[in-house]
């Protein structure tokens, strides 16, 4: 109990010391700890996980005897104190990838060039912060699926909704679709990406999107930032319709028939129309308090911002010139239905240390532990 208290103690202190700058520029400080960035603090609860584990080994009884408390986020109850080594194991999963979404959305901030050009991101970091959403996808996904089924319903029932299922379920769909955001705009910058291979990845990112708003939609979320996660969630799911039209009006601009250029322009208008709701639902998100400012637009969405409008009315002022207003389909088209190809990073709950093999392991004084800590 002394070391699971001291490596608990370690995770809280490095992320009292990290909260504070998450939203100023990144800055490596000295601390006692040799500084506390986001590595570091996902090293620490690395070091931790396989500890924590020895209090529910084997159905121990003494996952029971300690009482792990954390301060939520989009609760509307600001902490909740659980006696179950499942629930830290759960909040420990749920910490680790939100490290890692901030990990993936610092490496994704424009940086100065050495030719002096505008900041941009490069391709390095994109394709080292697609690594890190799967990961941080897997960590969800390991939540989902191995760790709340250990939760009998009642206790479920006092999760905070932090940790409710739709909520991580939503985070995970979240990770792989910023995932394929980022996979678009790589294809984007390519010179050999074909438009059937954007298209795909676009209308990927939607069913991604929409699978997450699915999944947070009904649930309460409180505090403000329950509501702007929420707002995002709905923002991006715009978003990537948006491109996915834009894209599918542009193959079926290929076509040779009145009806597919009709049908593009169909989904040309769809784009502009799903483009422009998505500036409204950015201002909304920014807006919502926690207020946050408006970044500038960088990789797809700074593409097809440009795109959207002029293909749209140079579109559908030639097709319109060509053909009737009958001939014009006045619905969207179906997008196509592909399957999903990005999956989360397999993480597996690390075996337990040693140590709780050792035959004098005891809980005799451990109900009198209560730990603190704070979801992020």
């Amino acid at each position: 109990m002394e070391r699971l208290s001291a490596l608990r103690t370690r995770v809280v202190v490095m992320a009292g010391q990290e909260a504070p700058t998450v939203s100023r520029t990144r800055r490596k400080s000295a601390t006692q700890h040799g500084g506390s960035t986001l590595a570091d603090l996902h090293q620490a609860l690395q070091d931790y996980l396989p500890v924590l584990l020895g209090l529910v080994k084997d159905g121990s009884q003494l996952q029971h005897n300690v009482q792990f408390a954390w301060m939520n986020q989009e609760d509307e109850a600001e902490e909740t104190a659980i006696s179950n080594a499942w629930y830290e194991v759960l909040s420990v999963l749920h910490l680790m990838a939100m490290l890692s979404l901030s990990q993936a959305n610092l490496l994704l901030l424009p940086r100065t060039s050495c030719d002096g050009y505008q900041p941009k991101v490069s391709e390095e970091n994109r394709r080292a912060s697609v690594d890190i959403f799967l990961k941080a996808a897997g960590y969800l996904d390991c939540a989902v699926r191995h760790v709340l089924p250990q939760f009998p319903t009642s206790l479920r029932e006092d999760l905070p909704v932090d940790l409710a299922e739709g909520v991580l379920r939503a985070l995970c769909l979240q990770a792989l679709g910023q995932g394929v955001d980022i996979q678009l705009g790589m294809a984007i910058d390519s010179a050999k990406a074909t438009l059937a291979v954007k298209r795909r990845l676009a209308c990927e990112m939607v069913k991604y999107w929409q699978q997450a708003q699915d999944n947070i939609m009904n649930l309460p979320l409180a505090n403000g930032w329950g509501e702007k996660h929420r707002l995002f969630i709905k923002w991006k799911y715009v978003e990537a319709k948006a491109a996915a039209y834009y894209y599918h009006g542009l193959i079926l601009d290929e076509g040779n028939t009145e009806k597919s250029h009709g049908m593009a322009v169909a989904a040309l208008q769809a784009a502009d129309e799903y483009f422009k709701e998505s500036k409204r639902s950015c201002e909304a998100f920014n807006a919502a308090s926690p207020l946050s400012r408006n970044p500038p637009l960088w990789g797809t969405m700074k593409y097809l911002s440009e795109k959207i409008p002029k293909d749209t009315s140079s579109k559908v002022r030639i097709n319109r010139d060509l053909y009737s207003h009958e001939k014009i389909m006045e619905t969207a088209p179906t997008l196509p239905d592909f399957s999903l190809a990005l999956k989360p990073d397999e993480f597996q709950l690390p075996p337990v240390v040693p140590s709780w093999n050792e035959d004098n392991v005891g809980g005799g004084q451990a109900s009198s532990n209560h730990l603190k800590g704070e979801r992020r």
